[in-house]
């Protein structure tokens, strides 16, 4: 076995590799803390010749008993993944892709598995580093190492992979991985942050991320094995010649056709017909003419933009392509809005519910609840497909966490709007940045729907042209930018700051001069957002739907909640019955009372109110005899409380028998004279009347 180690926050990391999982082509255990990882690499020796990209996959996996915990559930076993562990797996596959060369086609798998899981929050952040030094130290083609940190913002501190204890008073939180000379990709978000506070945090980051490359090169040099040699697939020259001369002035006309449809159906026309000229009935070199057709588009458009400062629609680089929205045109939702940036449409649509309705959630880390959802789906119609509708994919539960964690930090505190909510963002077109748009359309939803926002949140997507050190950066990618840049840079925050951001690349890496000018592009881009979203809607409405519960929130003594639920539930359960409504009840003595209905949700709200009463000395209450015995009558002066009406106090004059005056069930006034150590209430009926009576004279 072989291992190194460093430093990190004050304890050591390691690197081992020799013990575990040897028949995998790199296996490495990576150790911090309680936390262990094991990570794999294998590669399929046999390139696959029927594709034109690279078939990597990569799983992260969090065995229950790495907590020390059962999986719940009836089958007691680990099943599909859960959002945590698809958002995991995206995190680690992306600063990983990259580095692998061209023209390597074996399918090649990263596993991470969690052993153990500590309180250093951190399994991701190691998932990062172990797949990167497992295919370091592989014979697989990879042109790393890769290193990854997680950075905090508290106030005005940085903190280096927070635990789970420090992350929860994070302002910011973010995810780092990079190699020794640039930054490969950035994920995080938390409450509004400046850009040059980012900068400063990726700045750091990157001298944790060097330390950890370095560590990597120290294991490669103990055990790394020699890399397989990757031989590019080199393009026939005097085929390239015949492709070009047939399409590339055709292209040129293509590709300045504004229109995704119209523009994509113009190129097809021309590279079939190509296939069509060039090909045989002795030879088929679709695939190759393919490849060469495919380089023609993409030099075309990258060189318009870096020469000519003109992108495919004719935007110029740092140009919004034109903005729409629409609110409130769905009568049935509590909230909808559909916003369109040239031609992406995103349709967002707002739910308001109760606790009822808060997701329940079993991790590693614990069990917790979530009370703000945002799903994100991308329908194949939405890009002119066909495919079979299924449940969602990664690419969809990362996106729909992306605009979340976008939006989460500006929802008003649950104290003082005690709804889940939950936004689904429905894609109805597809031309890049509908992740950003769902953001957009998420804002404009949720203020229709009438949730006191902090703020408004916009959303947009940059791209990079890199040439040597020519580079242009785009406000606004368009999916062909998106296919055929070098990086897809996400920002979304309000009018003040940054709420989230994350970054792919698919070069070696952005210095932070490039990371800088992105940021400032964007905020541009996002501000002119804004504006277009504030003529749509201003601010949250102050009427919700009526189709919206109403929730009622009562603040009862801990000591009463008993009273209130009852023995087996029994009372709570009569109050939904004959209320309609849902009672929520918290250990705090925090009642939630919600009801589309506002004449039931009182009915209820008096009756809880009625339960948790207590006497008062002096008050005249409404009372109603429950039970008449020889000296007196008891009288219920609210749900569940009595008190003894003496036969001295039910009337002036003097009476034999308590049923010449009162009788079972009858109400009567009465006045609360005494309430005595033990709680025991003595009533006076006699009292009150003479209180109404002396009212009566005085009006």
């Amino acid at each position: 076995m072989t291992s190194v180690d460093i430093e990190v926050k004050g304890q050591p990391l390691y690197l081992e590799t020799g013990k575990f999982a040897k028949q995998a082509d790199g296996s490495v255990i990576v150790k911090y803390g309680d936390t262990i990882v094991l990570a794999t690499a294998v590669a399929k020796k046999e390139a696959r010749v029927d594709i034109d990209f690279f078939p990597l996959t990569v799983d992260y996996q969090e065995k229950a008993y790495a907590a020390g915990k059962i999986p719940g559930g009836f089958f007691k076993r680990e099943g599909r993944p859960s959002e945590k562990e698809v958002l995991t797996s995206r995190l680690i596959d992306r600063p990983i892709r990259p580095s692998f060369p061209d023209g390597f086609f074996c399918e090649t798998q990263g596993i991470v598995s969690v052993l153990s899981f500590g309180e250093e929050n951190i399994s991701d952040i190691l998932g990062i580093i172990g797949v990167s030094a497992a295919l370091s130290i592989s014979d697989i083609p990879f042109d790393g190492p890769v290193g990854a940190v997680r950075m905090g913002i508290i106030g005005d501190t940085f903190v280096v992979n927070p635990d789970l204890q420090e992350i929860e008073e994070c302002d910011y939180s973010m995810v780092v991985a990079g190699t020794e000379t640039a930054v490969l990709m950035v994920e995080g978000g938390g409450l509004e942050v400046q850009e040059s506070v980012l900068l400063e945090a990726l700045e750091i980051a990157h001298r944790e991320i060097r330390t950890v490359c370095e560590l990597q090169h120290k294991l490669v040099a103990a055990a790394g094995k020699e890399k397989r040699v990757v031989t590019p697939v080199e393009m026939d020259e005097a085929l390239k010649e015949k492709v070009s001369t047939l399409s590339l002035e055709h292209i040129k006309e293509a590709i300045a056709i504004s229109d995704k449809m119209i523009r994509q159906e113009a190129l097809n026309k021309i590279k079939s017909d190509v296939k069509e000229e060039l090909n045989t009935e002795e030879e088929d070199i679709s695939k190759d003419i393919s490849a060469i057709f495919n380089k023609l588009e993409k030099d075309i458009v990258r060189n318009m933009i870096l020469e000519q400062g003109v992108r495919s629609d004719g935007r110029k680089p740092d140009e919004v392509r034109p903005i729409s929205a629409d609110v409130g045109f769905l009568p049935r939702t509590h909230g909808s809005a559909l916003f369109v940036r040239g031609e992406t449409q995103a349709l967002a649509v707002v739910t308001l519910g109760t606790s009822d309705d808060e997701q329940r959630i079993d991790t590693l880390e614990g069990d917790y609840k979530k009370s703000f959802m945002l799903h994100y789906n991308f329908p194949p119609f939405s890009v002119g497909e066909v495919k079979f509708l299924r449940s969602a994919g990664r690419r969809e539960v990362g996106h729909g966490m992306l605009a979340e964690r976008a939006l989460k930090n500006v929802l008003p505190a649950k104290a003082d709007f005690p709804y889940t909510i939950r936004i689904v963002s429905d894609v109805l077109e597809s031309n890049g940045s509908s992740s950003m748009a769902t953001v957009c359309g998420g804002t404009l939803a949720l203020m229709d729907a009438g949730v006191p926002i902090k703020a408004p949140v916009a959303g947009i997507a940059m791209g990079l042209i890199k040439e040597g050190d020519n580079t242009v950066v785009l406000t606004d990618i368009l999916g062909l930018e998106d296919h055929l840049g070098d990086m897809d840079f996400k920002v979304t925050g309000t009018s003040e700051g940054i709420t989230a951001f994350q970054m792919d690349v698919k070069i070696s890496g952005v210095t932070r001069e490039i990371m800088g000018n992105a940021l400032e592009q964007a905020k541009k881009g996002r501000l002119h957002i804004l504006e277009k979203m504030n003529e749509v809607l201003t601010s949250p409405r102050e009427n919700m739907s009526s189709h919206a519960p109403r929730i009622y929130t009562l603040q009862i003594k801990p000591d009463k909640i008993r009273d209130v639920i009852g023995t087996g539930g029994k009372v709570i359960r009569g109050i939904v019955e004959e209320t309609g409504v849902k009672i929520d009840i918290d250990d705090s003595g925090t009642v939630n009372i919600a009801s589309v209905d506002e004449e039931s949700a009182q009915k209820a709200i008096g009756i809880v109110q009625a339960i948790v009463a207590e006497p008062e000395l002096g008050k005249i209450y409404n009372g109603k005899v429950k039970r008449i015995v020889d000296f007196g009558a008891f009288v219920e002066i609210f749900t569940g409380t009595e008190g003894l009406l003496h036969i001295s106090q039910i009337d002036e004059q003097r009476i034999n028998k308590v049923t010449d005056v009162l009788k079972d069930g009858e109400e009567v006034l009465v006045k609360v004279i005494e309430i005595d150590k033990m709680g025991r209430i003595r009533l006076s009926r006699k009292e009150a009347m003479r209180e109404q009576s002396a009212a009566k004279s005085e009006s």
